[in-house]
C-alpha cells in the first residue's frame, strides 16, 4: 500500500446481523474474504468510491471508478479526469494514480486482497489483544514479498472474531515489530452481497479514513 497515505494518516460493525456462521476449516483468509461475500465480486461491473482522510479539522478526498473486468481506471479530479488501465499503468501521471488507486482500494477491499494478492505469507494466531479496543480476538498476519509492488516487506494484522468479521487492523512498515498505525473497521455496509468497511478510525479517534459516493453496479 502506498506509505505516504499512511503517514498521512492501506469493522464495529453495522449491519452484519446477516454474516454467515463459516467453519473453521478453511484458511483464515479464505474465511474472512467469504464473510465479507467475495462470491459476488464476479458480477460486479462497476465499482465508485470516494476516498476520504479526516486529521482533526483538515479534510482529503479524492474519487476512483473502477471497471473490473475491462480493469479501466477513472481517477476524478478537481477539473479533469485521469483514464487509464489498472495492469498497465504507462506515464508518470498514470503511475501516480494508480499507486493512490491501489492504496484506496486496499483500505475498502482488503478482505479480497488476501486472495487476490500473490506471494503472500499468513500466520494465524488466536485470543491475541486488540491494540484499540483491548478485545481478545483472533490475528490474522499478512506479510507482503520483498520484492515487487509498491507494499514490498510490508505486514498487516488483521484482528477479527468468531464470524471472521475483522475489528481492528494494523500496518507494520517493512514487518517492524511495532505497529506503524493502527486502525478500526467500522460502518459496513452491504452492496449486492457484499459487505464494504466505510469507517475507519484510530486510537484518539481524531483521525479518520472513511468512503463516501460508494455505488457498486
Amino acid at each position: 500500500m502506498n506509505k505516504f497515505l499512511f503517514c498521512i494518516l492501506p469493522f464495529l460493525l453495522i449491519g452484519c446481523k446477516d454474516t454467515p456462521n463459516i467453519k473453521n476449516s478453511i484458511p483464515a483468509q479464505e474465511a474472512i474474504a467469504a464473510a465479507y461475500g467475495f462470491k459476488n465480486w464476479n458480477n460486479v461491473n462497476e465499482l465508485t468510491f470516494t476516498f476520504n482522510v479526516d486529521r482533526d479539522t483538515s479534510h482529503f478526498e479524492r474519487t476512483f471508478i473502477w471497471e473490473p473486468k475491462t480493469n479501466k481506471v477513472t481517477y476524478a479530479l478537481k477539473n479533469d479526469t485521469v483514464s487509464y488501465l489498472h495492469t498497465n499503468a504507462k506515464d508518470s501521471i498514470e503511475i501516480a494514480a494508480d499507486q493512490r488507486f491501489i492504496n484506496d482500494k486496499y483500505w475498502l477491499l482488503a478482505p479480497f486482497q488476501l486472495l487476490w494478492d500473490e506471494g503472500l505469507i499468513f500466520s494465524e494466531k488466536e485470543n491475541e489483544i486488540a491494540p484499540i479496543s483491548g478485545e481478545t480476538l483472533n490475528m490474522l498476519t499478512v506479510t507482503y514479498p520483498e520484492l515487487g509492488g509498491y507494499t514490498p516487506g510490508d505486514a498487516y494484522d488483521f484482528y477479527y472474531g468468531k464470524d471472521f468479521m475483522i475489528k481492528e487492523w494494523v500496518f507494520r512498515e517493512k514487518n517492524s515489530a511495532t505497529p506503524t498505525i493502527a486502525y478500526t473497521w467500522e460502518d459496513t455496509k452491504d452492496f449486492n452481497g457484499m459487505k464494504l468497511c466505510t469507517m475507519h478510525k484510530d486510537s484518539t479517534g481524531t483521525k479518520k479514513i472513511y468512503f463516501t459516493n460508494l455505488s457498486v453496479k
